[in-house]
């Protein structure tokens, strides 16, 4: 390709790399692009794992991942040395690996090969580039390269910066969740199921990653309001009185009030759930006696998560349920307090939802 026809496809795809947020279909458009415009076979774009001692393939042409130690190979001594290198005769170079061509079949000639870095200086991985396909690695193509990999290091250290941000946000919400739960004998690990729980049917339903990202957050907040209610309440051991019961049925309203008018889509996804996650499809609920879809979408996902993990769950007012006697009941409630089709969806995955439970059992 000529240096203007280089200079064409970058510029080409330069509107489509800004546009995109996604971070691993911007790194599938960055390997894509190198692929094109250095004419090579392949194009690897490795990350260091958290131990810095292995490689592996955040992006790989040709095979689904490739994990090396982190000291072998081209890959590894670059990473090591935090220095590019062009290697145009592969197996003349001892600092090649032949291990992977041996695992994968496929012959390696050349490779060119670039570190990523972060902010400070400290290597993420490499983006490499294999088997060029006319003729031998130029200082041009390096140049090349290293620019697309600024863009690849920036993406990816932004990215494992709103991981961070984003874990530390779960964690708090989470924690504030099962700070309301004290009011009420329930455990650590039930919040943290009802979440997965509605994470497992929003992806069922079809919706946006990200939307099922906020619900496993938001989910577990739905007894917040229960914060606002007096303790004597909620860890009363015998059945509540007329009273009692309409202060407890606040905890809907408070939840509500307490989330509500955020900028975070997160937080008013929760202020929903707050409020609606005792309302009944058939209009029996509370604490407005809203009706089929007049409830919000995310609150008739969390009743159904929230129900039955409660049902199989032990508590000092009731033995745990079976799930042959949790999934019968919850089936006879179909159209009455549940919205049909997620219950539908809910027991045809109910294989997932038993493991999620198992995993985050409560301690004996």
């Amino acid at each position: 390709m000529s240096e203007l026809g280089r200079i064409k496809v970058l510029l080409s795809s330069a509107e489509k790399i800004n546009r995109e947020k996604d971070i691993d279909k911007l790194l599938i458009i960055l390997s894509n692009l190198a692929r094109e415009i250095l004419e090579v076979e392949r194009c690897s774009l490795f990350l260091l794992d958290s131990s810095g001692k292995e490689l592996w393939t955040k992006v790989a042409h040709g095979v689904d991942e490739i994990r090396v130690p982190s000291d072998k190979g081209i890959v590894g001594w670059v990473a090591k040395n935090g220095e590019s290198l062009i290697v145009n005769d592969a197996y003349s170079d001892n600092r090649f690996n032949p291990e992977v061509d041996r695992e994968t079949g496929y012959r390696t000639r050349s490779i060119l090969a670039v570190p990523l870095f972060n902010r400070k200086g400290e290597v993420l991985g490499v983006f490499q580039a294999v088997n060029k396909r006319e003729s031998d690695f130029s200082k041009e193509d390096l140049e090349l390269l290293s620019l697309l990999s600024g863009y690849a290091s920036s993406a990816i250290e932004n990215s494992l910066l709103e991981k961070k941000v984003k874990e530390a946000y779960r964690e708090a919400v989470m924690r504030l969740s099962f700070a309301a739960e004290y009011k009420d004998p329930e455990t650590y690990n039930h919040i943290v199921r009802v979440g997965l729980f509605a994470r497992l049917m929003g992806e069922k339903i079809g919706l946006d990653r990200e939307v099922c990202e906020n619900l496993t957050i938001s989910a577990p907040m739905h007894d917040v309001g229960k914060i606002g209610i007096p303790d004597a309440i909620p860890l009363k051991k015998g059945k509540l009185d007329d009273w009692e019961w309409e202060v407890m049925k606040r905890h809907t309203i408070i939840g509500y009030e307490i989330l509500k008018n955020s900028s975070s889509e997160l937080l008013q996804m929760a202020s929903l759930i707050a409020l609606d996650h005792h309302e009944r499809w058939d209009g029996e609920g509370y604490p407005h006696g809203k009706k089929g879809e007049e409830i919000s979408l995310w609150g008739r996902i969390t009743a159904v998560a929230d129900v039955f993990d409660a049902l199989l769950s032990k508590r000092p007012y009731k033995e745990a349920w079976s799930v042959e006697r949790t999934v019968d009941y919850m089936r006879n409630l179909k159209e009455k307090a549940f919205d049909p089709e997620l219950i539908d969806v809910f027991f045809e995955h109910l294989e997932e939802v038993l493991q999620i439970r198992e995993r985050y059992r409560d301690e004996e």
